[in-house]
């Protein structure tokens, strides 16, 4: 039994891609990979088709990642199929809350830095878009230090569902 997590930022070129590949290779490291699908998308379909930002490109290479990725658009039909939807910030936590057509769909979206508990109040991965090389770099940080916390949850949820 698969399960399966999608990450969403805004046009699906920077957070949630970058996100995406940091929690692959974690799953992978914990030899998790074949029960744990991970992907990502965007709450907007500006980028759709197009790859990732090449700042987060070169971020993820430099620290030895993945970094293939097509950007595509986050469809609220999407919801039954995914365990957990992460959100990169509180914009979108609330816009993908009102996808979902269930409370038991938006209860599976949760923000990212909510597993990270150094974050405290801080639950929002900032946007880097419009600044410099050193906010793709703050955001690897975050993606990594909530990642930990995100895999001990999907860890919990899978031993859950074992009989």
């Amino acid at each position: 039994m698969t399960y399966r997590v999608c990450f969403v930022c805004t046009g699906n070129i920077c957070r949630s891609p970058m996100a995406e590949h940091v929690f692959r290779r974690q799953v992978d490291d914990a030899g998790l990979g074949a029960l744990v699908e991970i992907d990502s998308a965007g709450t907007g379909g500006w980028h759709e088709g197009d790859g990732a930002d090449h700042r987060t490109v070169a971020v993820l290479d430099e620290n030895g990642y993945s970094s293939a990725h097509t950007a595509r658009k986050f469809r609220a039909s999407w919801f039954p199929a995914l365990d957990l939807v992460i959100a990169l910030d509180e914009g979108h936590l609330r816009e993908l809350r009102e996808l979902a057509r269930t409370p038991e769909e938006a209860a599976r979206v949760r923000l990212l830095r909510s597993y990270d508990p150094a974050a405290g109040d801080a639950l929002d991965v900032p946007d880097p878009y419009y600044g410099g090389r050193e906010g793709f770099e703050e955001c690897l940080e975050m993606v990594e230090a909530a990642s930990d916390g995100l895999l001990a949850a999907v860890r919990r949820e899978l031993k859950e569902r074992t009989p």
